[in-house]
């Protein structure tokens, strides 16, 4: 069963995602793009909240770039940017991944290492 959640626990990890992608509007539950289910798949899949957050995005992207790409009635006019928008932002989160260290020299324990034995 699908379960929809985002104010519940702001520091949870699928909350994170769906603040960073704007997936927050999940009352009633059909507004919400993805369920918890799937944002965890996201993250799973990316190895991390952001990562996560990319490939939200780049799913939400193909979804979207199914539909009316433009438009032009007389003088109305309408693009949809909003794919090539997400996908902007799914790269900029992506490389903010790749940027953030693995380890920081702080987090090294290099005391305990010792000396190896020479046999």
């Amino acid at each position: 069963m699908a379960t929809w959640t985002y104010e519940t626990d702001p520091f949870d990890d699928i909350s994170k995602v769906r603040l960073l992608i704007g997936d927050r509007d999940i009352v009633p539950t059909t507004d919400a793009q993805f369920s918890d289910e799937e944002v965890q798949v996201f993250i799973a899949l990316g190895g991390s909240i952001l990562m996560g957050a990319a490939k939200a995005l780049e799913a939400w992207a193909a979804s979207v770039k199914t539909g009316l790409a433009s438009e032009t009635i007389g003088e109305y006019s309408y693009k949809n940017t909003s794919p090539a928008n997400m996908l902007k932002l799914a790269d900029k989160y992506a490389e903010q991944d790749r940027k953030t260290p693995y380890i920081t020299w702080a987090e090294m324990d290099l005391a305990s290492i010792g000396d190896p034995e020479i046999t």
